[in-house]
């Protein structure tokens, strides 16, 4: 079924069963009148059953151990204390995939991300424009290195700039700070059968907590996952915008639910043809095959 004002849009991606012209608020009260409520049943109880056992899945794949932490347990960590009022902004690359896979966002909350996957750096102009939007809000960026250092770094200014004009003063950036353009390094892998190219891939290991600081905001390192816990806390309770710099492993595959074969032969292939992680790779493959 299909719900648009302009008649022009209907069926136009897909063909539908039911195809309505109209105001979406509208067709749906007229609508709801019409519906009887299905008995609870197999098929839901399968559903609810699948869903509980994927979060115990999410929840022990986010604690296995990484060098220096998982950055899956970044989000995991943060889903078990994010208010519900909370405006919440994923930068292309990684931060996407594991906000995607370990965050549980509830009724309330506000979410935003580059709708084609391909932009990097909109994450802290999102959470910033969200401040200005909703500044009794708490707002939230998970940002990249690579699009940290593209353009995050110069949003700290301008948030540095207007955070005290905010009714609540908490914006919390967190940086998967991996040296590593990640996701472009598991594309060659996965899609190329190529291996990390460290020329083009490796960053710099900048200390984003302490460039927090200099602006007069808190920043916040992170090193261990026995820390990440409190470094959570301490951000919801700062009194100004926090950077949380977060020692990411770049060597933790975020794998599909079904990864195909051809990804698969790419990604032994670009190991076997000398990638310098290699190691690191197989060991946290087989410990998530494991889990």
């Amino acid at each position: 079924m299909q719900i648009d004002i302009d008649p022009a849009m209907l069926s136009l991606r897909y063909p539908m069963d039911v195809a309505l012209t109209g105001d979406a608020a509208a067709s749906l009260r007229a609508l709801l009148p019409l519906l009887t409520a299905k008995p609870r049943g197999d098929w839901r109880e399968r559903v609810e059953k699948n869903v509980a056992a994927m979060w115990r899945e999410v929840d022990d794949r986010a604690h296995l151990s990484a060098d220096p932490l998982n950055p899956e347990l970044l989000f995991w960590e943060f889903s078990q204390r994010v208010p519900d009022d909370a405006v919440i902004a994923a930068d292309t690359g990684m931060s996407t995939t594991f906000f995607a896979r370990a965050v549980k966002l509830r009724r309330g909350m506000k979410t935003a991300i580059s709708g084609t996957l391909a932009t990097m750096g909109p994450a802290v102009s999102f959470a910033l424009a969200g401040k200005f939007a909703f500044p009794e809000r708490p707002a939230f960026a998970f940002v990249g290195d690579g699009a940290m250092q593209m353009l995050g770094m110069n949003g700290l200014i301008t948030i540095a700039k207007y955070w005290r004009q905010w009714r609540d003063p908490r914006l919390v950036v967190a940086v998967l700070n991996n040296r590593d353009l990640n996701m472009v390094s598991w594309e060659l892998r996965a899609l190329g059968g190529s291996p990390k190219v460290a020329a083009t891939q490796d960053l710099p290991d900048l200390d984003y907590a302490g460039f927090a600081a200099l602006l007069g905001l808190k920043g916040i390192t992170v090193a261990s996952p026995s820390d990440l816990a409190a470094a959570w806390d301490e951000a919801l309770a700062a009194d100004r915008p926090v950077v949380i710099d977060v020692k990411a492993d770049p060597n933790v595959i975020a794998l599909p639910p079904h990864a195909t074969l051809e990804q698969t032969k790419n990604l032994f292939a670009a190991l076997a043809r000398g990638d310098a992680d290699r190691g690191a790779i197989i060991a946290d493959l087989f410990k998530q095959m494991a889990t």
